[in-house]
């Protein structure tokens, strides 16, 4: 069997990192950056770390912050106008996963006017051309868009999100940078980090997994397990340590896929707006449980990873030794385990969402929609 694996073509990790920036910019002959962030980073001084540094060294740029949480086809399209407006030919990112999918979509419209619609996107798009020239600065440690070929769209008339998975789309340059997650609150940098470790969980049980990609997912869940309690107390340690986990597993889940959490997720989004990662954080070991008898014995690696001792376990107990160490780590770090807006006469329609999601495919076990209505259930 044949296994691709896309990655960026250049990526810098550690503080500072950010300063790396305006060299990329003159050894590419680049002229105007056009920035896609989110009002709150530019509020609370965050974007203005890079606009910085285009400043010190004669940029230009243009900066584009009508983005919002779950960013809609309406919000990539007035992005598409900004763009075009801007005389800009090459793009930063700045920010969470909202800001980098709206900017990957953006830039694939740019060079694949064929796609405006943004609905056409979905799945996995014959695009021809690459985005334009981008780099992504994150400035939360989860969703790893800075490293991953995929981003999510949401379709607001049918409240649904979708899936965009695209070769086109990965970051030329990504800059992980912990300082510039520093400014994250408690909720968000736990949020995040949860999200992080679905995707390791996932990315590592999913129908597509191998070698390459598991060796990657499970020290990006060692990484997380280790680190994310700290960052959320702000501790520069925790931060670099979660910074460097959620790009690890970004590498390896945009090239395997992942499950069910994440499409469960999607559909809790589009419907009642709840963030992503407490999403995922809620479903997790809901989809873990369901999933245990189809992952041989990966559960017991991942408990090792996560501070286990499993010596002497049998497979039931180091299955639900794993599920527990999620519980806790979910747990302390403040994550709700019920969701209040979710409702009985929603489940049919959630259910059918989720498993129309394009995630679904990779759950290592069948699934139907009856299945996935009864654990939506469970967070009730």
């Amino acid at each position: 069997m044949v296994n691709r694996f896309v990655l960026n073509a250049v990526s810098y990790h550690g503080k500072g990192a950010i300063q790396e920036i305006p060299g990329i910019v003159k050894s590419k002959g680049l002229k105007k950056a056009f920035i896609a962030t989110d009002p709150d980073l530019v509020k609370f001084g965050v974007t203005s770390k890079i606009t910085d540094l285009l400043d010190q060294n004669g940029l230009d740029y243009v900066v584009y912050s009508d983005i919002q949480p779950n960013p809609t086809i309406e919000n990539v399209q007035h992005g598409v106008e900004a763009y075009k407006e801007s005389g800009a030919d090459y793009m930063i990112t700045v920010g969470g996963g909202s800001s980098m999918d709206t900017g990957k979509a953006i830039g694939i419209i740019i060079n694949n006017p064929e796609f405006a619609d943004v609905r056409s996107l979905e799945g996995v798009a014959d695009t021809k051309n690459p985005t334009v020239f981008t780099i992504a600065v994150p400035t939360t440690a989860g969703t790893a868009a800075e490293a991953t070929i995929n981003y999510v769209i949401t379709d607001t008339e049918r409240k649904r999100k979708f899936v965009c998975v695209d070769t086109n789309d990965i970051p030329n340059v990504a800059i992980v940078d912990p300082d510039m997650m520093s400014s994250m609150p408690k909720g968000l940098t736990a949020a995040t980090g949860m999200d992080a470790l679905t995707h390791a969980i996932e990315g590592y049980t999913t129908a597509a997994a191998w070698e390459l990609a598991d060796c990657l997912n499970l020290e990006a869940i060692s990484l997380i397990s280790k680190n994310l309690r700290k960052a959320v107390e702000n501790d520069p340690e925790g931060r670099e340590g979660m910074a460097l986990g959620q790009f690890v597993t970004g590498m390896a889940f945009s090239n395997v896929g992942l499950g069910i959490a994440h499409s469960m997720a999607h559909t809790l989004g589009a419907t009642y707006n709840t963030p992503h990662g407490v999403a995922c954080a809620m479903l997790l070991p809901i989809v873990m449980e369901y999933n245990q008898e189809a992952t041989g014995d990966k559960f017991q690696k991942i408990a090792e990873a996560m501070g286990v001792d499993t010596t002497g376990m049998s497979q039931e107990e180091y299955r639900k030794a794993a599920i527990d160490a999620v519980r806790k780590l979910s747990a302390d770090v403040g994550i709700p385990e019920k969701l209040d807006a979710l409702r009985e006469e929603d489940l049919d329609f959630l259910a059918e969402s989720a498993y129309a999601d394009a995630c679904r495919p990779g759950n290592p076990k069948e699934t139907s929609v009856a299945d996935m209505k009864e654990l939506f259930r469970k967070l009730m």
